[in-house]
């Protein structure tokens, strides 16, 4: 089990990684791409911190999850009133 843990968590620390890359490059469609790699990063480097009961980066990482996950919910959010370069606020 402590090595499917450490497994999850290096798996997350990749993809946060990965994210912040994405990040750099100019191409919208990576940035959305990169959202849901911060969401799935944050989960299971949160999953490797409860289970060694490291509270302070569980929580960093959960909020870090929270605030993927909002992000996301805001940009489709934001597409349902969107048309051609034209946003209703």
């Amino acid at each position: 089990m402590r090595l499917l843990i450490d497994i999850l968590g290096w798996s997350g620390s990749g993809l946060i990684i990965l994210a912040y890359g994405l990040t750099l490059l100019e191409n919208k469609k990576y940035l959305t791409f990169g959202k849901y790699l911060n969401l799935l990063g944050g989960l299971l480097i949160a999953i490797n911190c409860y289970y060694y009961n490291a509270i302070p980066p569980f929580v960093t990482n959960l909020l870090w999850s929270v605030i993927a996950t909002l992000t996301i919910y805001k940009s489709r959010h934001k597409k349902k009133y969107c048309n051609k370069n034209q946003c209703l606020t």
